[in-house]
């Protein structure tokens, strides 16, 4: 169509054509692309403001770039292929360079567009929802893919280049099993700690309980490890394998409130009816007054059982957290003392009766043991003295205190029989 148009001019078929042709193509190229990321991309930008989300208006900023160059690629394309006359091997050098092009513009594309995803909901919805899950494994997740787009997008154009990639995906499928054997205990504390982030079951800021007795407050949850401050003010490092497998206490769960039971006895001699009024107005009195109790929980109040000493009961109702049960629980112990004082009701110290037969007293049963305990002594001095006389001059070592042996009476009377001679107690 050209051709005939110039030859009327009297131009004919000159040299200069082809490449005037290429190069008309490529600033045309150039001008599209300029228009697109000028006027096109900041008019849909301005658009997307309109919406009440600002995910769109990050789409279109991710793919500005990529489409800009796009259109320069495309461009240049055309110039080398429709104008001049490309033979076999140069056209196929061209499209393949111009695939491997697109694939590269592709992958950053689909790169930055699952970034800037990514981000948006780190950012907008993470915030909100305070979840480990989200602060922790959507930037592991976003890395991750990413790491795999671009390797795919590597094999594409390893392809297209005509690399048999074949080898290449079964040598990166034994490394990759080799480097999982040799770093096995990192990767069991890595998907450990996914276990302990998408299970939810803590959060920084818990105070929790292991099975093994550790217990603080959590500072950290890492895909290696979790570490807790104890209240000592200690850190202690505990590897993701073995949180994942022990009991955890979380006593920030399910609510922060913490019960606090308090478990107490009174003497036999008491009027239980008058310790029940007493406990029960000592926790009104708490709850009215101290400000880490919670007050629209109630209180409660029983008898457990009758000890060796006491009446045991108990006194339930709950505090705010956890250190605030400890205060509350404090101040009702001090305040429970002083009631029964004031009231006369005693809390018996443990204690035990001895009963012996009549006649006897505990006078005698120590003078009775002191005796046979002089006669042990004199046995081993007997003893002592054998040896020596006998040569053994060895020398010897720190004398142990001979055991001090009391016998019940029975065992007196059974032996005062057997002998004839009376009780002896040694």
């Amino acid at each position: 169509m050209v051709e005939p148009i110039m030859a009327r001019f009297g131009l004919g078929d000159p040299e200069w054509l082809d490449p005037a042709t290429a190069g008309a193509v490529v600033l045309i190229a150039i001008v599209v692309a300029l228009i697109v990321h000028k006027l096109v991309f900041p008019l849909i930008i301005r658009i997307t403001k309109l919406t009440p989300s600002d995910l769109d208006s990050r789409l279109v900023r991710s793919a500005r770039w990529p489409v800009t160059f796009g259109i320069l690629v495309l461009g240049v394309y055309l110039a080398l292929t429709v104008p001049l006359g490309l033979t076999d091997s140069q056209q196929d050098r061209t499209n393949t360079v111009a695939q491997v092009l697109g694939v590269v513009l592709g992958i950053i594309l689909v790169a930055g567009l699952l970034s800037r995803t990514m981000d948006w909901y780190l950012e907008n919805l993470a915030g909100k929802t305070q979840q480990v899950i989200d602060v922790k494994l959507f930037p592991l997740i976003r890395r991750v893919s990413v790491v795999i787009i671009y390797g795919l997008g590597a094999l594409l154009v390893l392809d297209l280049l005509g690399i048999n990639i074949s080898p290449l995906i079964a040598g990166l499928g034994l490394g990759g099993l080799a480097v999982a054997l040799a770093i096995q205990p990192t990767l069991a504390n890595l998907f450990a700690g996914t276990y302990v982030m998408t299970e939810g079951v803590i959060a920084t800021g818990d105070y929790i309980q292991l099975g093994d007795g550790i217990k603080g407050y959590v500072v950290e949850v890492g895909w290696r490890s979790t570490r807790i401050r104890d209240w000592r003010n200690n850190l202690v490092v505990v590897p993701n394998a073995k949180f994942a497998e022990t009991i955890i206490t979380n006593y920030q769960q399910p609510t922060p409130e913490v019960s606090v039971y308090l478990e107490c006895g009174t003497s036999y001699d008491s009027d239980l009816y008058r310790v029940e009024e007493i406990c029960l107005e000592v926790m009104d009195e708490i709850i009215a007054n101290e400000p880490m109790a919670v007050k629209d929980y109630g209180k409660y109040f029983a008898f457990d059982k009758f000890g060796e000493s006491n009446v045991n009961f108990w006194l339930f109702f709950r505090a705010k957290d956890r250190w605030s049960s400890v205060v509350v629980q404090s101040a009702t112990m001090k305040l429970l003392h002083k009631r029964f004082k004031e009231e006369g009701i005693t809390i018996n110290y443990p204690m035990r009766t001895l009963q012996f037969p009549e006649g006897w007293t505990p006078e005698d049963l120590l003078s009775r043991n002191g005796q046979a305990q002089d006669g042990h002594r004199s046995a081993r001095r007997e003893r002592v003295r054998a040896a020596s006389n006998s040569g053994n001059h060895r020398r010897r070592g720190r004398r142990r205190r001979p055991t001090r042996v009391i016998q019940t009476p029975l065992e007196v009377e059974e032996e005062g029989e057997s002998s004839g001679d009376g009780p002896n107690i040694g």
